[in-house]
């Protein structure tokens, strides 16, 4: 019974979405963007988003924020405090303002250094993109002030801290201090400067 509620609530929230994407036109995109805080259920929602657009033959571009983050040496041990480490170092923010978000509406073809965690470096990936089409970028932080005017529409997924440590890893939970000092400070001052429930045009509790 559970299974089934939680299904139906995703349909709900799956609905809500879409009725915030309007019917495109030709040579029409539409950037959507789902934020939410680490383990808020941006991932698993953003994939239903997908598959429901798909079925509905509308085509669609998505991008995870996380897979252009830089390399380890560039995001650890700077001298920085830990949160300002995750908030301003792990991504390089000017870069992708200028290789993804101002290119997304005009550009038929993205070239994107994406990360992968086991060599801890970076290969090309070149993506193509439809004249006509919905974007998606899935990840945290997005209303940053660099990259929030790029959105044409902006999904926040709202959870509790509680809920989402619950969401951790054994390993992860065990380890409270990286979690003080590197997630969750960075968390809260982006909650506090950038007001990303108010800014957002819609929020969905998670």
């Amino acid at each position: 019974m559970n299974i089934r509620r939680g299904g139906i609530f995703l349909e709900d929230k799956i609905l809500s979405i879409t009725n915030k994407i309007p019917k495109l036109e030709h040579n029409q995109r539409f950037i959507l963007g789902i934020d939410g805080l680490s383990r808020s259920g941006k991932t698993t929602l953003t994939k239903k988003l997908v598959t429901h657009l798909q079925d509905k033959n509308i085509p669609v571009c998505l991008f995870h924020i996380d897979n252009y983050i830089v390399e380890k040496r560039k995001r650890y041990n700077t001298g920085y405090e830990e949160w300002f480490e995750y908030y301003n170092l792990q991504w390089d923010v000017t870069r992708l303002k200028g290789n993804l978000f101002q290119q997304l509406k005009h550009s038929n073809e993205l070239r994107l250094l994406t990360y992968d965690d086991g060599s801890d470096t970076h290969r090309l990936e070149i993506t193509e993109i439809p004249d006509t089409c919905v974007i998606i970028i899935e990840g945290v932080f997005l209303q940053r002030k660099d990259w929030r005017n790029y959105f044409d529409s902006i999904i926040y997924l709202e959870s509790s801290r509680e809920n989402r440590f619950a969401r951790e890893s054994e390993a992860t939970q065990r380890n409270m201090e990286k979690l003080q000092n590197r997630y969750w400070k960075a968390e809260d001052y982006y909650l506090e400067v950038e007001t990303p429930l108010a800014q957002a045009t819609l929020v969905i509790q998670n």
